[in-house]
């Protein structure tokens, strides 16, 4: 047994055994990422560098890093093995429907079978439960009746207070209709609904339709470094996790930040 634990010590101690656990690590475990947009402010902000879950969703094609190459180059697959699925609430990296190649970061907000839609930028769920489970689970949320149906409105914002929108943006249409209005639709099997937590800076589902279970990558797992905008590390989100930044302390600070930048900030992220 020593020595066979010998020859595995070595062998992790050479170039090529370097290289093979340091590829098998970011292909099936651990990878970094960046933030890059205001799109998940306040519960994620620019500049912060995290790394993610690979299999917390099961197990996705491994893509060399930085070349975006799958390593089947020939295989359409995304996914090659399915495991756990996006729950609600769950923050979910994903390759982009419309570009495979470009990571977005969101949280998902339905599941396959659940109804939605956006009237004056609030979201409205009817979960594919039904009323009876909603009245179990939702009695403390505002509740409206529609299509002889129950839709819970804005069923995160109580659990992830990260999540806001922004009143400089109004509906004076100088910005997307889908901001403040999208019809109710039903998200299709194997397919989840993302949103931005800044709902109004996000470049998300409600522009480009739901995302594919196979698309999906993993989870944010723990900040590892963050920077703001005048290079400033940020160390009290260094070795936090999403759940930890939730936490009134650095939701505080995150607003602060985010309302000083918002000060000059338009648009789409």
């Amino acid at each position: 047994m020593k020595k066979i634990l010998h020859k595995a010590y070595k062998w992790s101690n050479s170039w090529t055994g370097t290289i093979v656990i340091v590829l098998f690590t970011i292909f099936f475990v651990a990878q970094a990422f960046r933030i890059p947009s205001a799109s998940m402010k306040d519960s994620l902000l620019i500049g912060d560098h995290l790394f993610a879950k690979k299999f917390a969703y099961g197990i996705a094609m491994p893509y060399l890093p930085f070349l975006e190459i799958p390593i089947i180059p020939w295989s359409k697959e995304l996914k090659i093995i399915d495991g756990d699925t996006p729950k609600r609430g769950d923050i979910v990296i994903f390759r982009y429907p419309g570009n495979i190649k470009q990571h977005f970061v969101k949280r998902c907000v339905a599941l396959p079978g659940d109804e939605l839609f956006v009237a004056d930028k609030e979201l409205f769920i009817h979960f594919k439960e039904g009323d009876e489970w909603i009245k179990k689970n939702y009695a403390d949320y505002d509740i409206a009746i529609y299509n002889k149906k129950l839709w819970v409105k804005n069923p995160y914002m109580q659990e992830h207070p990260g999540i806001h929108h922004d009143p400089k943006i109004v509906d004076d249409g100088r910005f997307p209709r889908e901001i403040f209005y999208v019809n109710p639709i039903k998200v299709e099997k194997d397919h989840y609904f993302m949103m931005g937590d800044n709902r109004d800076h996000s470049n998300d589902s409600r522009f480009w339709g739901s995302v594919p279970y196979e698309n999906i990558e993993g989870t944010p797992w723990v900040i590892y470094f963050s920077i703001d905008d005048n290079y400033k590390i940020r160390w009290d989100r260094v070795g936090k996790t999403p759940t930890d930044l939730e936490e009134p302390e650095h939701l505080k600070k995150a607003i602060q930040e985010r309302e000083k930048e918002d000060r000059n900030y338009y648009g789409l992220t």
